[in-house]
């Protein structure tokens, strides 16, 4: 199965965060499933770092690119039908980074692997759980 990780699942399993359902665990783990992550996730966590949403050490910057070698992910490169699918798909609100990361999970044929209730209720894509 192809899964596409939403921002804060990926910041959640990376941190040890009690907020993730064991079940999302096992999926991330499983190796015989495809985890992807969004550059629009690295520039959404970013951004939460530098508003202080997020406490990341040492700086926001040196825990992606560990997190990124600790937790080997499938970079869902954004390209020419992804921008024109975000701006096209049909969600109930218009947060970019999600209209981002619906329109990837689509042309990545992937599920989204999300905790957003708003997203949980789309039609517009699958969703993991």
């Amino acid at each position: 199965m192809r899964l596409l990780l939403d921002t804060h699942i990926w910041i959640w399993y990376l941190t040890g965060s009690s907020s993730i359902t064991s079940r999302i665990r096992i999926a991330l783990e499983a190796e015989k499933n495809e985890v992807f992550l969004s550059p629009i996730s690295v520039w959404e966590a970013l951004l939460l770092g530098e508003k202080g949403r997020v406490k990341f050490q040492p700086d926001p910057a040196t825990w992606i690119r560990t997190a990124l070698e600790r937790f080997p992910v499938i970079e869902a490169a954004v390209n020419h039908e992804i921008a024109i699918r975000s701006r096209t798909v049909d969600l109930p609100h218009p947060d970019p980074a999600d209209r981002f990361l619906v329109a990837t999970a689509q042309v990545y044929h992937a599920r989204l692997v999300t905790a957003d209730r708003r997203l949980l209720r789309t039609k517009v894509v699958e969703t993991y759980p």
